[in-house]
């Protein structure tokens, strides 16, 4: 949409468990006769949204198949800018169901024992794990789509780009939000985004390689 003005800016995209083509969950809330009509789901996603999070409904109708569709048939990403996509598959293991998520640190106010002159930290958790994993079950048996709880795997991926398929079960609030269980012998969120760039320069030198070679 701003290639012109970003080309000299930009060395590529990278696309982490992005919504490329879409989110089935943001187009079955908001579709007639599916997700939304069930306990009245759709105002409890507005509520969460727009109370909660403090964001705009509006960001979720634009995941919706149709709007990627017609966003994507007016915007097209330049043949020239290299792009890597990345993609996760929830696990829907019993055990993901007991896995807690830190979002958050809650400060106390300042106790002797506790005290140097800091307030002390504990973290707040949230069953993310379960609720991803939930969606997910839900999606392989409706669409018979591996997803990572909201996104899809198919739609995560964007035509002619590099993509890295990792087979490690990681959910969609992964990259965000750790895990109180986070094995230590794996990489973590911001080890993958640096490895995902990394990748990422290497293949615009090859491009770019290759057009000059072309242009030669």
């Amino acid at each position: 949409m701003y290639w012109s003005d970003l080309k000299d800016k930009v060395a590529g995209l990278a696309l982490a468990q992005s919504p490329y083509g879409g989110s089935p969950i943001a187009s079955d809330i908001l579709r007639e006769g599916q997700l939304g009509d069930y306990v009245n789901l759709r105002k409890l996603m507005e509520i969460l949204i727009c109370k909660v999070l403090k964001g705009d409904m509006q960001a979720m109708e634009d995941l919706t198949y149709k709007r990627r569709k017609e966003f994507l048939q007016k915007h097209h990403l330049p043949k020239e800018l290299p792009v890597v996509s990345f993609h996760t598959e929830a696990s829907i293991s019993p055990a993901v169901l007991a896995t807690l998520s830190r979002v958050a640190h809650a400060e106390l106010p300042m106790m002797a024992p506790l005290s140097d002159g800091q307030p002390a930290r504990l973290p707040v958790v949230m069953p993310l794990g379960a609720a991803m994993a939930a969606c997910a079950q839900l999606l392989l048996v409706r669409y018979k789509e591996q997803s990572d709880g909201l996104v899809a795997r198919c739609d995560a991926e964007v035509p002619g780009s590099i993509v890295v398929r990792p087979k490690r079960k990681l959910d969609h609030a992964w990259m965000v939000y750790s895990s109180l269980r986070d094995d230590p012998s794996e990489a973590d969120a911001a080890q993958v985004c640096e490895a995902l760039l990394t990748l990422l320069v290497e293949v615009g030198q090859k491009k770019r390689h290759e057009l000059s070679m072309k242009d030669e």
